[in-house]
């Protein structure tokens, strides 16, 4: 960093000397010449935090990627993001390093992917100020994130992916109307489970339906819930927004497929990597969001204490068709039941990322 300083001190001594040696041609350039020097070589540090590998998270860190490129190009400054990227791994000691690190960079902006990275960089920026522009965070008041969705009050906003829990539920009973035993798999350790997770249990109680919870926080201690689910007899098993369920969503889906148990989760990426439905926002357009509140805040000047936290249509229901398939299901039928409940109905095969 200093010497980068250093260099950028010659540099200007340099140009200050060669402007007092130069021709009047070179004097006579126009003011608007040099603003749009000036526009060019405006480059703006961005710090993006992601909590772990998930397609969620993943898809959301493109577009946000993809949407600072594009501005960037349209209104002549460059967004520098590639050396200020880092993946916690779901790893608290790994997360605390990204954030002293950033602060360190002195980065303009910090986008933090998910609630615990959110929260890990509030904390960080409480004394310098840096804004903090959070994707993917599920319920930002109750975290205490920020004081109210209209005003969050502090150096913090961003995008939010609430999940309409009762919305899922009532595809579950739309699916099979005769359910009385559903599965409730999530890690008690995630945030944004936990109220979900109760929505669920209070639609359960409303509904006369059974429901048995199983928790978990790492691949093997999901597997071993799931197929506790599985010897339960569940007809059903629900998942909110929850990171630690979607990491391991690639090593479960056949556990529950072999059971003939449909998995409804809160994400499309969880249908992506095997569950037979995923329902919620459209995370490309939730990182496109979030790259325009970052490109606010730092091209317009937009204050993270009076701009209020984004939301999203939660309608979409996005169907596994090998699941679907695999689960003896018939997907027109399955379409035609779900689309009077849903703003979109799309299907998906299973992949580990969205392309």
């Amino acid at each position: 960093m200093k010497k980068r300083i250093l260099a950028a001190l010659l540099c200007g001594a340099m140009c200050l000397s060669l402007v007092a040696c130069g021709s009047s041609a070179d004097s006579g350039a126009s003011s608007g010449d040099a603003a749009s020097d000036d526009a060019e070589a405006t480059v703006y540090k961005v710090g993006i935090a992601n909590y772990v590998d998930d397609a969620s998270l993943n898809q959301i860190v493109a577009s946000i990627e993809a949407e600072l490129d594009q501005k960037g190009e349209e209104l002549g400054v460059t967004f520098e993001y590639e050396p200020y990227y880092a993946n916690a791994q779901a790893d608290s000691t790994v997360l605390n390093q990204i954030a002293t690190d950033l602060v360190a960079d002195e980065v303009d902006v910090i986008v933090a992917i998910a609630t615990p990275v959110a929260l890990t960089m509030q904390a960080a920026t409480e004394d310098n100020g840096i804004p903090v522009i959070f994707s993917a965070v599920t319920d930002p008041v109750g975290a205490g994130l920020v004081e109210s969705m209209d005003a969050p009050g502090g150096n913090v906003t961003g995008t939010s992916d609430a999940l309409d829990t009762a919305a899922v539920m009532n595809l579950i009973k739309t699916q099979n109307p005769d359910v009385k035993k559903i599965g409730l798999l999530y890690d008690t350790a995630q945030d944004a489970s936990e109220a979900a997770i109760e929505e669920a249990k209070a639609w359960c109680d409303e509904n006369g339906v059974e429901y048995i919870e199983k928790t978990g926080s790492t691949t093997d201690d999901i597997a071993l819930a799931a197929d506790s689910l599985c010897a339960e007899g569940v007809e059903a098993v629900f998942t909110p927004t929850d990171n630690s369920i979607m990491t391991a969503e690639l090593s479960i889906y056949e556990a529950f497929i072999e059971a003939g148990i449909p998995h409804y989760c809160g994400a499309d990426s969880f249908a992506l990597n095997g569950a037979f439905l995923g329902y919620g926002v459209d995370y490309a357009n939730l990182g496109v969001m979030t790259g325009d509140m970052v490109v606010d805040l730092l091209v317009n000047g937009a204050d993270p204490a009076t701009t209020p936290v984004q939301t999203f249509d939660n309608g979409i229901a996005s169907i596994n068709t090998e699941t679907c398939e695999a689960l003896g299901f018939d997907i027109e039928e399955v379409k035609a039941a779900f689309e009077p409940l849903c703003t979109q109905v799309v299907e998906l095969t299973t992949a580990e990322n969205f392309e």
